[in-house]
């Protein structure tokens, strides 16, 4: 359980920083992160740190996809982790 706690703690962190390091791309007109290497991160169980790099550095708030996909999948993987800890019945 520990390792998965571990992961999921880095995996957000890294969406996190994602986020800091495109806007900070953006704002000196440099070459920017992929979409598709957010939305990666994002898939593996980092949507909640992704989202919350998107709110806290106010970067792609405009994209629809960004805006309201986010917290979509963020719930979907919530969901999918209670379920993994019911599953192999750990607890917190």
């Amino acid at each position: 359980m520990e390792w998965f706690i571990f992961y999921l703690v880095i995996v957000n962190v890294i969406g996190f920083i994602q986020m800091a390091v495109d806007k900070r791309k953006a704002q000196y007109n440099k070459w920017r992160l992929p979409e598709k290497q957010l939305w990666f991160v994002s898939s593996i169980f980092g949507a909640p740190g992704t989202y919350f790099g998107m709110r806290f550095f106010r970067h792609k708030t405009k994209h629809k996809l960004f805006k309201f996909g986010l917290p979509v999948l963020s719930l979907l993987e919530l969901i999918v982790i209670v379920f993994i800890f019911a599953y192999f019945d750990w607890s917190l």
